[in-house]
């Protein structure tokens, strides 16, 4: 393993948002798993390598054991001597409640959860009800950029029908709507990202958040996860775990890591502004840094040849998304 000598690049999110670094850190599970001075001297190497943007949500919910990873980033930065206007933060924010307890509510609560006054963007999760109102939604969304406490907004795993309807809506409150869908995407899962539906929503300037990109450690060789990992659409997780050794085999050939090489992967898709991954040692870090070089050493057109094979939900998701 090599420590990247080039700095990340940046990629705008949408037409509207910040410039961002290609590659973003995600807290989900992580900082509460890690030595806190092991933490910092990882977040504070990934500043100085180029990433600017850290996924920093509140992930514990009633009747769940309590999770801090968010409270602990705030505690990182500030050990590691990060200017708040040197990181862009990326909050979530949940549907379930809404609107019984507001946006806004719930904003206050990351934000002091994670010691700032801000969000330069914040993503929505996934609609899991049939009675959200997406004007509504819109509205009030409009009101926090208005406000300056958020700088703009994206969706998480959103069909295409919803991303332009509630753009619609947007425009009409006066908002530049979603700049940003985050989507699962790696080697294994690309119906919805590299489908037509998308396709349409991408021509529109809305950019994409790669995440799920190792599908929870599964395809960077770890096949029995020990730890909570994403939902599986699809029902394709056995054969993603099948389909592991075969990429795990096209990275030795390459001289590279299984995690690597998805990440990589995940950058060859043009409208992707940036690619969302977990880290909880540096090695892991310097890594997945290191996809940059692979994709400039192979070529994204080979990359996305040599694990097309590996396209495990190509007949088991609808490209609409759910």
């Amino acid at each position: 393993m090599t420590t990247p000598t080039t700095a990340v690049p940046r990629r705008r999110i949408g037409t509207h948002g910040p410039d961002a670094s290609v590659l973003s850190l995600g807290s989900w599970h992580t900082y509460d798993r890690m030595d806190f001075r092991d933490a910092v001297t990882m977040v504070r190497h990934a500043v100085d390598l180029g990433i600017n943007l850290f996924d920093v949500g509140v992930y514990g919910f009633p009747g769940r054991p309590p999770v801090f990873t968010d409270v602990l980033f705030s505690a990182i930065v500030r050990a590691a001597g990060i200017a708040r206007h040197e990181y862009l933060l990326s909050a979530k924010l949940w549907l379930e409640p809404y609107p019984e307890q507001s946006l806004r509510a719930q904003l206050d609560n990351a934000l002091f959860r994670v010691g700032t006054d801000r969000a330069d963007i914040v993503v929505l999760g996934d609609i899991r009800r049939d009675d959200l109102d997406l004007r509504r939604l819109a509205a009030d969304l409009a009101e926090l950029e208005a406000d300056g406490v958020i700088g703009c907004w994206g969706v998480n795993n959103w069909s295409a029908t919803a991303v332009r309807t509630i753009r619609e809506h947007a425009l009409a409150a006066g908002s530049p709507g979603p700049q940003m869908a985050q989507l699962k995407y790696s080697p294994c899962r690309r119906s919805i990202p590299d489908g037509a539906p998308f396709a349409a929503v991408f021509a529109e300037g809305v950019t994409m958040q790669a995440s799920d990109v190792m599908e929870g450690g599964i395809l960077a060789g770890k096949t029995s996860p020990s730890r909570e990992i994403g939902r599986d659409p699809g029902g394709v997780r056995e054969r993603i775990i099948e389909a592991a050794g075969g990429i795990a085999g096209i990275a030795a050939d390459l001289g590279v890591s299984p995690a690597q090489l998805c990440v990589a992967f995940t950058l060859t898709h043009p409208s992707v502004s940036t690619v969302l991954f977990g880290a909880s040692r540096m090695e892991q870090l310097v890594d997945n840094v290191g996809a940059l070089e692979l994709v400039e050493r192979v070529g994204a057109k080979e990359l996305r040849s040599l694990l097309d094979p590996f396209w495990v939900d190509r007949d088991a998701v609808d490209p609409e998304g759910p």
